[in-house]
């Protein structure tokens, strides 16, 4: 444990630990490190995969899910990327320049549009998932297939759970 980042994290759990409640040295702990974990792989998928091909991990998240799911309304793409509209909008207008993505009509709906991926994007986000698996794998490798069970078990489980109030 010689990073300064998890030197601090304990040094500030053993302060909050002398506090009378409702001081939760367990919950920052945990809060703490789960932020420093997502903000770091984020930065490094960002850094490594994702900005060297002209995207940004919001952009290339949009692709993938189109990817999954084929043709989706923004307004759904929205709802499962806990972003907003106006985002998810600025992302698609992005890759749509790019040639990625196109907007297409809705089958009985005049007015509605689908999100979807040209066969450029489709190449494209093939090709970047390989390299950001291969990369996750890195990140996850000092655990075993069954920790990694298990967090993510525990995780969709407080991520179902959140207070009602909580964005996304």
């Amino acid at each position: 444990m010689d990073r300064p980042d998890l030197r601090y994290a304990a040094y500030a759990r053993e302060r909050l630990a002398e506090l009378p409640p409702p001081a939760d040295p367990e919950a920052f702990s945990l809060a703490y490190h789960l932020l420093h974990l997502s903000y770091l792989v984020v930065a490094d998928l960002d850094g490594h995969v994702h900005r060297p091909r002209g995207w940004t991990l919001p952009g290339f998240r949009l692709m993938f899910k189109l990817w999954l799911l084929g043709p989706t309304q923004p307004a759904r793409l929205a709802e499962i990327s806990a972003m907003s509209r106006a985002a998810v909008t600025n992302v698609i207008n992005t890759l749509e320049r790019d040639g990625l993505v196109e907007r297409r009509p809705v089958p009985g709906d005049r007015r509605a549009v689908a999100a979807a991926l040209t066969s450029e994007g489709e190449r494209a986000v093939e090709e970047a998932f390989v390299e950001q698996s291969r990369r996750e794998q890195q990140w996850f490798a000092v655990l075993t297939p069954e920790e990694r069970v298990t967090l993510t078990d525990l995780v969709t489980r407080v991520l179902a759970a959140r207070p009602p109030d909580a964005a996304g």
